[in-house]
């Protein structure tokens, strides 16, 4: 367990079966962490039933804001403008300084807008990324898009590259990520038109950390990790790509030594430490995502990355390629 105390705003209304399991699961990540801290977001009586739930002489490492609104997963952003909801109040927390993270396991599109509206975006930045470490025989590969952005642009891919190159860096410490772009088939020109744009893209965008673009990769490279440490793709194919992987590794009776599928995801492109949760989080994925947040803080995973791309020479914008059908 890393040293420090962090303070993790948690939504206590996010998930398909919020609010127990995010209850549940922020007890055991307290219990698991003794310099945790929570602001619970939500209404005032599940703050109330986790905090009698702690020890006497621990109760004082929480406190609440009381909020009772969530947004749906069909709610539309403009909703968490007009009105106070537990992401909306989460955020604001982390960028008053009340706390240092915000976890949820609620709808990721307002999730993700709250997130911009609260932090805003770093430059360059367009479409925020949802990113996944996963554990391969190779060692951890950085997936993203996972679901912030379903459709992207070729611009938006080798943006995302930029900001995996510089998370698999400074999260994992990994020399000259080598980064690649998902796609049917490794020979160039293989794809849709969205990837036979995006190829050439990333080739020409310069990357941090002396990272390397290594061309396109298939399916398989995300689970062997012999070829790139990240892997590029677009929120609709990652979220698909991960969940198929979590269910193989399911299947299979557990995941290759060093962890399972996540079930969190780290929001990348936006001036806060955000994690975001399965909708369908059990306890532990709760738990797993406020470790992640806290790890996240005490890493300085955020201002480190910004630093590294600020003084790196790729704050520019990759152009938009298109190529014939």
């Amino acid at each position: 367990m890393e040293p420090g105390t962090v303070r993790i705003a948690v939504d206590l209304l996010g998930g398909d079966e919020a609010p127990d399991v995010v209850v549940d699961g922020a007890l055991r990540a307290f219990g698991a962490d003794p310099d945790l801290c929570f602001l619970l977001v939500g209404p005032a009586e599940v703050a109330d039933e986790l905090i009698a739930a702690l020890p006497s002489a621990e109760r004082d490492r929480v406190a609440a804001r009381p909020v009772r609104d969530a947004v749906t997963v069909s709610g539309h952003s403009a909703a968490i403008v007009r009105s106070e909801n537990t992401i909306q109040a989460a955020v604001a927390a982390v960028r008053e300084g009340t706390a240092d993270a915000v976890v949820s396991a609620g709808a990721t599109g307002a999730t993700v807008t709250a997130a911009v509206l609260g932090f805003g975006r770093w430059p360059g930045v367009r479409r925020p990324a949802l990113v996944a470490t996963l554990p391969a025989l190779g060692g951890p590969v950085v997936l993203l898009d996972v679901g912030g952005s379903l459709e992207a642009r070729p611009a938006t891919l080798a943006r995302h590259a930029v900001l995996g190159a510089a998370f698999a860096a400074v999260t994992h410490e990994v020399r000259r990520p080598r980064v690649g772009l998902l796609s049917i088939g490794t020979e160039s020109g293989k794809g849709d038109r969205t990837r036979r744009a995006a190829d050439p893209a990333l080739a020409g965008q310069a990357l941090p950390a002396d990272a390397r673009y290594v061309g396109l990769v298939e399916g398989y490279d995300v689970a062997f990790g012999s070829r790139a440490d990240v892997v590029v793709t677009d929120g609709f194919t990652g979220n698909i790509l991960l969940k198929g992987i979590e269910g193989a590794y399911a299947m299979a009776g557990g995941p290759p030594a060093g962890g399972g599928a996540p079930r969190a995801a780290v929001l990348l492109g936006v001036a806060g430490a955000v994690v975001v949760c399965h909708g369908a989080a059990r306890d532990d994925d709760v738990a797993s995502g406020i470790a992640l947040a806290a790890h996240l803080h005490r890493r300085r995973t955020i201002p480190a990355m910004s630093a590294l791309l600020a003084d790196s020479t790729v704050t520019g914008r990759a152009p938009d390629r298109e190529v014939p059908a």
